[in-house]
């Protein structure tokens, strides 16, 4: 057998298997969802029929879906809003100070932990009755501000986005110490030499420098405001009523506790071409200020 023919056996036979590990558990389920969310199946039944477009008529045309995308919308906002100050956090632990290591596993901890876990612990921490937030609050003769923090619809996205922040931020300034030691000190020691100010040095050499670590994180706030799950639901099952009911909550309750898995499926149609039109429109703000 000729040298080529053997050359290209083997990078059939090292392709074969990553490629049909590909198709069966990523092509294969999206054609199925695709399928699914134009039919009345109801994940049970061995039938079903095709409805065309009625199913995104009627998730367009349903209050509960645009609810829970406000929903969806705060934690993004409220990330967004935060990253400023995760960067700064990021700059402080970046600086040769005493003990900085120790405050950087403390800052990644929270990352670590447990979905399940995290909710059970805020859960005690809101709980209204024996809550430590609330006792606190009245030792410090703060009563006007003590709430039923899972339980106010007026509040409760407030309480959940504070859980989110708490869990994530420690990963996203770990994400930005990573792009700060980047950074060449060649480029800060020019700098100090030419006389230029700590914001200075922060607008022309950090900020640039970190650009494409602010793309990731933008992304991921993008893809982590609109999937998430985990907490809303083990905390509050998207309750009272529909307040703090997300996109992916409303979309598991549609098909594992109506059993419409068309209208589902529609929906997580609706969610993935939502994160791929933001990530298309980040990449090309980020591309065009590169250029």
């Amino acid at each position: 057998m000729r040298y080529t023919v053997q050359k290209r056996l083997v990078i059939f036979s090292f392709l074969c298997i990553p490629v049909g590990l590909l198709v069966l558990f990523l092509l294969y389920p999206t054609v199925k969802l695709f399928q699914f969310s134009f039919t009345n199946w109801n994940g049970i039944s061995e039938s079903f029929e095709y409805t065309g477009l009625k199913n995104y008529i009627t998730a367009f045309q349903t209050p509960e879906v645009w609810t829970a995308l406000g929903n969806n919308f705060l934690y993004f906002i409220l990330h967004v809003i935060f990253i400023p100050l995760e960067v700064m956090v990021a700059v402080f632990l970046n600086n040769k100070i005493k003990g900085s290591n120790f405050f950087r596993s403390i800052v990644f901890m929270p990352y670590i932990l447990n979905g399940v876990a995290v909710a059970y612990i805020f859960s005690y921490m809101y709980n209204p009755i024996n809550g430590p937030l609330n006792a606190l609050l009245g030792d410090m003769n703060l009563e006007f501000l003590i709430r039923n923090w899972l339980s106010d619809s007026s509040v409760v996205n407030y309480s959940l986005v504070a859980v989110s922040l708490w869990r994530f931020s420690g990963f996203h300034v770990i994400l930005f110490l990573a792009g700060l030691q980047s950074v060449p000190a060649d480029l800060y020691e020019a700098a100090t030499i030419d006389g230029a100010s700590a914001f200075q040095k922060f607008r022309y050499i950090t900020a640039p420098g970190i650009s494409r670590v602010i793309e990731i994180v933008l992304f991921l706030n993008v893809r982590g405001a609109l999937q998430v799950f985990d907490i809303p639901f083990l905390m509050t099952q998207g309750g009272p009523g529909t307040a703090s009911t997300t996109f992916t909550v409303y979309t598991i309750q549609t098909a594992f506790k109506y059993n419409n898995y068309g209208l589902a499926s529609t929906l997580a149609v609706i969610l993935m071409t939502i994160i791929i039109v933001f990530s298309m429109l980040q990449s090309k703000l980020f591309k065009g200020r590169d250029e």
